[in-house]
């Protein structure tokens, strides 16, 4: 019996050590399989399929896996405008790519710059002379840009193409402030520093507006111009001086209403659209369903094309988002953190850096440490030079004062040279019910800044003194930057915001370039030759990317959910847009911490909105991927 126990307990252990090691070898082939990577031998003959579901941007934020897990909703999707440029380019030199794509169904836009930049990657494609398609069930301003520069722009039965153009309302709580009895306590410098409007005024100050009919007629006057040159035939003036009327003449038929203004040039559903491509392109070999074509995705195309990694390191940091204090990000710019990848640079001795800056600004603190680690950069003798995106205003603009060069693009908003800190207090509200502070204090700033029982007169003084001596080291670092003095810069400053064509001619901006001609002018000035190459910092992979885009459904899969939606779809996405603006603009109120180089003006693009949310997080696609 002993004997056969002890054979017994052998075999048990036998078992359980294989259990565990196949249980072991399992997990490590699903996690391989899972976080595996586009592969360059993916590409195949057909055509380019660019799913642009989602937003464009300049960079994506980080996927924090366990907070998708238990996701209400599926975070909406971005895209990284420099890969999708970066893609067509090499479509157009890849002969295995005979046309191009684009399926703008659930497409909710992104910045005016960065949909010139990939109109112009559409525009080398078709010189190329390889077709570009589009499909989308509604075009809206940000798609109808992309759409210009197809070969051929297809449109839903169903759905339509709208031009809205740039502008809208703010929400101004000053009225409800004061009905609830909250003091709103204001320090701020600048006649056009707007930020703080909306918590003391019932409307816009005529400064405010002044500033942004400026601007939105600035960015306008570039969408307009872009889309006139890619499609001639396109009736803009009939579509926004009379929409009414333009749709009626159609009979309410949306897509024929397109048409007939050269917006679109076919009606097809998503199926039609698949045969035409498949046309030019042929067959899915792997696909029997109607409307399949020969195609590859973004990630193997651009595995198939890495960018060089020769000669030296010219650094390319970016700030996109939010300046906010501490690591936050990518997506959002924390200071420390951007910080620390400058210094990286600084460390593995990069010859010269590019600071991309697509922001509108934030925290006062953050804005410096970044500033700070440049001038550390520059300090080494190395060159720095700024390429600003869609906006770089405001704290966007303190960051870019080292730069010994500047470039921007005519739709580039940036300026904003202000700061302010808003602080509110509660003590009326208190008081209503009987509630009242009461002490003693050993000096004017005991217990200060007391939200409760009020601020102090010496408190107040004290912080408007500290923002207005913020101000003046704003304007005197533009001012060295500049070479212009303090009262020139004062002139231009005072909070307001320029397009980038005004910024050139005011001097807050050097050449009008995108990144690549910022890296070119980098590489020049470290005296590189052509023996260069951009290396990004802050940018490696999610190992969790490719397990949060299988279940997000960006597989490769064709069982797509529901388009974008029709007419009253597109208008109802806006609507999701201007309320989760609204409830971060009174969040702001008691979310904001310290002096703060923010910009209102800065246009917010329909890239906000959330989409219909196609499951209730990652669990439940899990559950439904196992069959539960």
């Amino acid at each position: 019996m002993i004997f056969a126990r002890k054979v017994w307990h052998l075999l048990v252990a036998i078992k359980d050590g294989l259990v565990l090691v196949f249980m072991l070898l399992f997990f490590v082939v699903l996690f391989g399989a899972l976080t595996a990577r586009p592969s360059a031998g993916l590409v195949r003959e057909g055509a380019l399929l660019l799913k642009l579901d989602g937003v464009v941007v300049e960079e994506p934020a980080a996927a924090d896996p366990l907070a998708l897990l238990f996701a209400e909703t599926e975070p909406m999707k971005e895209h990284r405008a420099r890969d999708v440029a970066r893609a067509l380019r090499a479509a157009a030199t890849d002969d295995r790519i005979k046309a191009v794509a684009l399926d703008l169904s659930r497409f909710a836009g992104g910045g005016l710059v960065h949909m010139q930049e990939i109109g112009a990657a559409m525009d080398t494609v078709r010189a190329a002379k390889k077709p570009v398609l589009t499909y989308a069930v509604g075009y809206v301003d940000d798609g109808m840009l992309l759409a210009a520069h197809a070969s051929e722009v297809w449109v839903d039965p169903l759905g339509g193409a709208f031009v809205t153009g740039p502008g809208g309302h703010n929400l101004y709580f000053g009225p409800l402030l004061e009905r609830l009895k909250i003091n709103t306590h204001v320090f701020k410098v600048g006649t056009y520093k707007d930020f703080v409007e909306p918590y003391i005024r019932d409307k816009a100050s005529e400064p405010s507006l002044e500033a942004r009919r400026a601007i939105y007629a600035a960015l306008w006057d570039s969408w307009k111009a872009d889309v006139a040159k890619a499609r001639p035939k396109a009736d803009i003036g009939k579509v926004t001086t009379d929409p009414v009327g333009w749709l009626k003449a159609a009979g309410g038929d949306a897509a024929q209403a397109a048409k007939a203004a050269g917006l679109v040039d076919q009606l097809g559903d998503k199926v039609a659209f698949g045969e035409r491509v498949k046309q030019l392109v042929g067959a899915d070999s792997g696909s029997t369903l109607p409307g399949s074509y020969a195609h590859t995705r973004i990630g193997a195309l651009l595995a198939a094309h890495p960018e060089s990694s020769k000669g030296e390191a010219v650094a390319v940091v970016t700030v996109a988002g939010e300046i906010v204090d501490g690591k936050a990000g990518p997506g959002t710019a924390g200071g420390d953190r951007i910080a620390k990848l400058i210094d990286e640079a600084n460390a593995d001795e990069a010859k010269a850096l590019v600071l991309r800056v697509d922001s509108p600004g934030g925290s006062v603190m953050a804005s410096e440490a970044i500033r700070g680690a440049l001038e550390r950069f520059k300090a080494a003798k190395r060159p720095v030079v700024v390429s600003m995106a869609n906006v770089a205003a405001s704290g966007g603009y303190w960051v870019s004062t080292p730069a010994q060069r500047i470039f921007a693009e005519p739709g580039t908003i940036t300026g904003s040279i202000g700061i302010f800190a808003i602080m509110p207090s509660f003590e009326r509200t208190l008081a209503q019910y009987g509630v009242k502070g009461d002490g003693v204090r050993t000096t004017p700033l005991s217990g200060q800044p007391d939200l409760l029982s009020g601020l102090t007169p010496e408190v107040e003084a004290m912080l408007q003194a500290n923002i207005e001596n913020g101000y003046a080291r704003f304007i005197g670092l533009v001012a060295q930057s500049r070479g212009k003095t303090v009262e020139q810069i004062d002139a231009i400053a005072q909070g307001r915001v320029w397009d980038g064509g005004t910024a050139r001619q005011n001097g807050l901006v050097d050449q009008f370039g995108g990144l690549d001609d910022a890296l070119a002018y980098a590489a020049q000035a470290a005296k590189l030759g052509d023996d260069w190459h951009a290396e990004t910092y802050g940018s490696a992979a999610n190992p969790y990317a490719s397990l949060i885009e299988r279940f997000g459904g960006d597989d490769g899969s064709e069982d797509d959910s529901a388009p974008g939606g029709d007419f009253a779809g597109l208008f109802a996405a806006r609507q999701d847009a201007q309320m989760a603006q609204a409830l971060g603009s009174f969040k702001r109120l008691t979310g904001t911490r310290g002096a703060q180089a923010y910009c209102l003006d800065c246009p917010v693009p329909v890239a906000a909105a959330r989409l219909p949310s196609r499951d209730a997080g990652l669990l439940a696609r899990l559950a439904a991927w196992v069959g539960l």
